[in-house]
């Protein structure tokens, strides 16, 4: 019998070897299994578009219970390793220890944490506030030791950048790998020169956050993957083209007052196959004896 590997050893291995792992940014299971159909290693869950389907902007306005439901749904919905926001771990580190045991059950392989205050904010948008650096390395000890799966990994970001300058994001960031933080994530650094460094600076693996628009430069993946990081997430790639579209479409629609023309050409058939219906027509007479059914 050989063993499969679960989506957590997936992903540990897949930091341990050579190459980049690039996680594009699902916020339900359409996104997610899109991503997963188009190649890609890792999907991540990111805390903006689940805060979007739920109707409110990412100011830490959504509980842990409604982000774990979020990440659960899309965790059973693919094969490959989901990467989930956490955002503070919503308080102190007994509450992270919960969250940990949360995500970790309902089939998550690694989330991030980070040092804002809580209702936090989106690390590209302004007006920020930072914990004390104690308090954070305290949720990450947390973290580090709630875990029942070895595998589970726990990714520390920082929001100091923003906040108290890059060479404190810096520290907090290797504070957080001796804490025991498998990864680090230095949010926003915000020239080039400030992207370059990370790599150099951290002593450890270190995630690269690109949102158009946002406050990082923006590098191509080769590029990321020269400078020494190891994971690259796209939060908003996904959420900001659907809308896009979707504005378009219903644009489309109230000027024309017909059904528009679809540029992809997908028929009914056809989008039910990118959610496994094939799979489920398999089931329809996997248990029916039909010669039976026939004979009576």
């Amino acid at each position: 019998m050989i063993d499969t590997p679960s989506p957590r050893q997936k992903l540990r291995a897949l930091r341990d070897q050579d190459g980049i792992i690039v996680a594009p940014g699902a916020y339900d299971c359409i996104t997610a299994l899109l991503i997963e159909q188009a190649g890609f290693s890792a999907v991540y869950m990111t805390g903006a578009g689940t805060a979007a389907t739920h109707g409110y902007p990412d100011y830490g306005l959504l509980t842990m219970t409604e982000m774990v439901g979020n990440a659960s749904r899309i965790a059973n919905a693919v094969g490959v390793p989901l990467i989930a926001d956490a955002d503070t771990g919503y308080g102190n580190e007994l509450n992270v220890t919960r969250t940990i045991r949360e995500y970790e059950k309902n089939g998550v392989a690694g989330v991030h944490i980070e040092d804002q205050g809580f209702p936090k904010k989106c690390g590209h948008l302004d007006d920020k506030e930072i914990i004390p650096l104690e308090a954070y390395v305290a949720k990450i000890r947390a973290a580090a030791a709630a875990r029942r799966d070895p595998d589970f990994m726990i990714i520390a970001r920082t929001d100091s950048r923003a906040v108290a300058g890059f060479e404190e994001a810096i520290r907090r960031a290797n504070a957080a790998l001796d804490a025991g933080a498998d990864m680090a994530f230095v949010e926003a650094p915000q020239t080039m020169e400030e992207v370059e460094n990370v790599p150099k600076l951290v002593n450890g693996p270190c995630l690269l956050n690109l949102v158009y628009g946002g406050k990082t430069p923006l590098v191509s993946f080769d590029r990321a993957e020269e400078l020494g990081f190891k994971l690259v997430i796209l939060p908003g790639l996904l959420l900001r083209n659907v809308i896009g579209v979707c504005e378009q479409v219903l644009n489309d629609l109230n000027a024309s007052q017909t059904h528009p023309e679809l540029g992809h050409g997908l028929t009914v058939r056809e989008i039910f196959k990118r959610f496994g219906a094939d799979e489920w027509d398999g089931l329809r007479d996997r248990f029916v004896d039909r010669g039976r059914e026939a004979a009576e």
